[in-house]
């Protein structure tokens, strides 16, 4: 018994001399990144909230559509966020095709080429506008009729998707001034804008479904006309201050139309295009959960589309950590500061993984409260509390993928990350989500069990990407 009293002592003992060494070392540590982390932080703020503001207008319509109008109008809801998103985020992976090269372009000091990559950017946002007008309109209402979901839920949903698909122009127009701004480090405006338009979209979301001020009840279709107006007014707003603020004039000067041209819109669409194809394969698979869980039924559906919500909001608070990992990171790329770029990188993770977990905490203590703020429906909330549990760990890989995505665009990496999206979705994560829901009948929660794994897959082998870039970037320098 001394003796052992002894070891615990000296135990004890060795711990009080290591813990003052510990912490020595963690504040070395966080102290050579403690500018990096100030500078993201700076940049991402604004980012972030412009992020979510998109997220936000589908959660709007989710919240008043459930409060007002009921199940069957919510999984609609679920149903066409699910087929409009894969469509939209073509669009805006195009868009973002822009802010990389402005980064870099603006870490050279060239203002002339920036000017002419945002006229050959509003060129190319407005054609994918137009075709993805095109595509919703004749693709996917007509595939809305052979998914195997609720014919109550299609008859709601169409009408909704028509109005809606006629937002994808004013948002691909507000995308490539919010691009460009944010691409040179300017990132509240679109901040306020997104702030501005998210309050208009619920004023007129609710006066449309309830039916005010004189106004027939519309319903579904209510949320869809307010998103239409907002958007409206978040282009033509965002446009009017890009070209009449000064921080823009030195850029705006050099700005004509005519300047389109096959180079720069290649050059665009070189990095665009895969992060597109990245946001399709990524979406798309939430897509087509949401339409394994409409073939479990509409509870389900409607308890798949409160959960992803959920983890879509935070998921856009990442991203927009994400997007000043790409502004960061391009920028210092442009100037060929290596050590810059690197510390930056690090910065990133350091934060996301700070958030995240933050974030998968409070999933998992308020599981059952969160719920409520979408719907009053008892079978709904119980199935998403469920899914929320899951979704704790979801959100650790969610965003430390999206930020590695983010460091390698602003390195001009994107066709080997676009391919470990794909595979680490389609060829694992779906393909087990359904392995798991329907064949091992887990239902629901197998579905998500598959996202989850497929999250894992796709962060840990960015991570190895940026390892491996990281290293060439040295032998280069040296």
């Amino acid at each position: 018994m001394k003796e052992s009293r002894n070891h615990s002592s000296g135990n004890r003992r060795k711990l009080f001399y290591l813990c003052p060494i510990i912490l020595r070392i963690l504040k070395n540590f966080f102290a050579q990144y403690k500018p990096y982390y100030r500078s993201n932080l700076q940049l991402a703020g604004p980012i972030m909230i412009s992020q979510l503001g998109h997220t936000m207008v589908h959660t709007a319509d989710s919240v008043i559509v459930g409060h007002f109008a009921g199940t069957i109008p919510l999984a609609a809801v679920s149903l066409v966020n699910s087929v409009f998103m894969v469509v939209m985020v073509v669009g805006l992976g195009l868009a973002f095709g822009l802010t990389p090269l402005i980064a870099q372009e603006n870490g050279r000091n060239h203002k002339e080429e920036c000017a002419k990559l945002l006229s050959n950017s509003l060129v190319l946002n407005v054609i994918a506008g137009i075709l993805l007008f095109i595509i919703v309109y004749f693709g996917s209402m007509a595939m809305l009729n052979h998914l195997d979901q609720d014919p109550a839920v299609v008859k709601e949903a169409k009408p909704f998707l028509f109005i809606l698909s006629l937002s994808i122009l004013p948002i691909m127009v507000f995308s490539a001034f919010k691009q460009f701004a944010e691409g040179l480090g300017f990132t509240k405006q679109a901040m306020r804008i997104t702030i501005w338009g998210n309050v208009i979209n619920i004023i007129l979301a609710i006066i449309f479904v309830k039916g005010m001020f004189g106004i027939q009840p519309m319903g579904v279709s209510g949320v869809g006309y307010a998103t239409l107006i907002d958007r409206c007014l978040m282009a033509l707003v965002m446009a009017i201050y890009i070209f009449k603020s000064r921080d823009f004039r030195p850029y705006i000067q050099h700005f004509m139309m005519r300047q389109v041209d096959r180079v720069r819109c290649f050059q665009i669409l070189k990095i665009g295009s895969p992060v597109a194809m990245q946001y399709v394969f990524e979406i798309g698979a939430f897509a087509a959960a949401a339409i394994l869980a409409g073939q479990l039924g509409a509870v389900e559906q409607a308890s798949h589309q409160v959960a992803i919500n959920l983890a879509s909001m935070t998921y856009m608070m990442a991203s927009g950590i994400a997007s000043a990992a790409t502004i960061q990171v391009g920028t210092s790329f442009g100037k060929n500061n290596i050590p810059r770029l690197f510390r930056f990188s690090a910065a990133s993770y350091h934060i996301v993984l700070v958030f995240m977990t933050m974030a998968a905490l409070i999933f998992a203590i308020f599981n059952h409260q969160l719920p409520w703020i979408y719907t009053s429906d008892k079978a709904v909330i119980l199935f998403a509390a469920q899914l929320l549990i899951i979704a704790g760990l979801f959100q650790l890989f969610d965003g430390t993928q999206v930020v590695g995505l983010g460091i390698l665009r602003g390195m001009s990496d994107v066709n080997m990350p676009t391919f470990i999206v794909f595979f680490s979705y389609w060829v694992v994560g779906l393909p087990l989500g359904w392995v798991m829901g329907f064949k091992l009948g887990f239902g629901l929660q197998g579905i998500w069990y598959g996202l989850t794994i497929g999250l894992m897959i796709s962060t840990t082998l960015l991570y190895l990407r940026y390892r491996a870039k990281s290293r060439q970037l040295q032998l280069a320098g040296n």
